[in-house]
């Protein structure tokens, strides 16, 4: 038997809560027909562990790691980061101190690299809790060197030094890497632990620009290596390149979405067997037949074409279906069955036209997942809202319960 627990986000931080001292946070196992409201995501940690291990079979020597910022990309960063470890990624990865911060205090062992450079304000923190630092700044690598002075743990601070190849995002430019890797490298308290790039395409696997931007990178390598500065560990791949771009995967990946389940872009749809991690689901809360001709929700927008029964189902974009859905054609499962969105999806609940279909209070409905014979997910809400998968299961909101599916050992 698979376990299933319900989870509710825990703040890490030291500052004073706003949650009225009344509130109780659920700690007992809790399927999801028990959960506070009927609405749920189900988040399946062994689709996880069974990602991370399709994916390290795909890149061979190279290690694996997991990327569990933005809250586990919306399914949970600490069952998550568990599950990850559990199929064998090398190390975790963020984008703030604060998500390290959450890591450990859960109890995550091992490396957990922060991607951007972290402001000054937040290196005490993450020298205190031994999160690897990611610089790309002469006044970061600074600050860092002045914050690891009072550090306890054994052993000097991991840093990762950062360069743009050509996305402009954050990173060093080509010409001053040198500059910077000797300023780590001279810096008490301090070690080099890798030179990496971040790829801008790799998700287009015909595009050239991803060579492009190796070459840099090779590149300032090259010039690294001229100057006497050795490079522990290399990376550029994210689940893109890992899966595209072969020549990326050097010493290390760094895979997000792939971990979750979902492909990259179109173009990489099933080039690696990926499961997907998340379902979202509510039951039906109430039923009611409506005459033809009548309008639906707000603005009135959906007008009946004769006698319907319409379902509501108690989510809305307040739980992160966009209110958009509708009129892009988004559709739900009810007993097997596909059926429309009917009117605009409010804050909190959404209307379904179920035509003559027989349904009732208390059914499930399935937004994201499988049902019956049919499947819709993230990425169809994607190409029917004009967006990625990546945005859709993040905009699934703390607000919804993640029923956590173990897996079996």
């Amino acid at each position: 038997m698979r376990a299933w627990s319900a989870s509710w986000p825990a703040s890490t931080s030291s500052a004073p809560s706003s949650r009225p001292t009344g509130f109780a946070r659920p700690t007992t196992p809790a399927r999801a027909d028990r959960l506070v409201r009927p609405a749920w995501a189900d988040i399946d940690l062994a689709a996880v562990e069974h990602n991370v291990g399709a994916l390290r079979d795909l890149v061979g020597a190279s290690r694996l790691c997991a990327v569990v910022k933005a809250d586990g990309y919306g399914h949970g960063a600490v069952p998550v980061a568990r599950a990850a470890l559990a199929g064998g990624a090398d190390l975790l990865a963020v984008a703030l101190v604060s998500e390290g911060a959450e890591l450990r205090a859960a109890g995550i062992g091992g490396p957990v690299l922060v991607l951007s450079q972290a402001s000054r304000h937040e290196l005490d923190d993450l020298v205190a809790r031994d999160l690897e630092a990611t610089v790309y700044t002469h006044s970061g690598v600074r600050d860092l060197a002045v914050a690891v002075r009072g550090k306890r743990s054994p052993g000097p601070q991991n840093v990762h030094l950062k360069v743009d190849t050509g996305m402009h995002r954050v990173g060093a430019q080509p010409a001053e890497v040198v500059d910077l890797a000797r300023a780590v490298v001279d810096a008490p308290g301090l070690r080099l632990a890798s030179v990496f790039t971040h790829c801008a395409v790799a998700d287009e696997p015909e595009s050239p620009f991803t060579d492009l931007q190796l070459d840099r990178y090779e590149d300032v390598l090259a010039e690294l290596a001229r100057a006497g500065i050795a490079v522990p560990v290399r990376h550029a791949a994210n689940t893109a390149g890992a899966v595209a771009h072969p020549r990326s995967r050097y010493d290390l990946v760094r895979c997000g979405i792939g971990i979750y389940g979902l492909a990259p872009s179109p173009a990489l749809s099933g080039k690696v067997d990926l499961r997907p991690a998340m379902a979202l689901k509510a039951r039906i809360s109430h039923v009611k037949r409506v005459a033809g001709g009548e309008g639906l929700s707000y603005g009135l927008r959906y007008r009946t074409t004769g006698d319907r029964t319409i379902a509501t189902v108690p989510l809305g974009y307040a739980d992160g279906v966009r209110r958009s859905l509708s009129s892009a054609g988004g559709e739900i499962l009810i007993r097997g069955r596909r059926f429309p969105l009917a009117g605009t999806v409010t804050m909190d609940q959404l209307l379904v036209d179920c035509g003559d279909e027989e349904v009732e209070v208390g059914d499930e409905a399935v937004l994201i997942g499988t049902q019956g014979d049919h499947q819709i997910t993230a990425d169809d809400w994607a190409q029917r809202l004009g967006t990625i998968s990546y945005e859709v299961v993040c905009g699934v909101s703390p607000r919804v319960p993640r029923c956590y599916q173990e897996a079996d050992r």
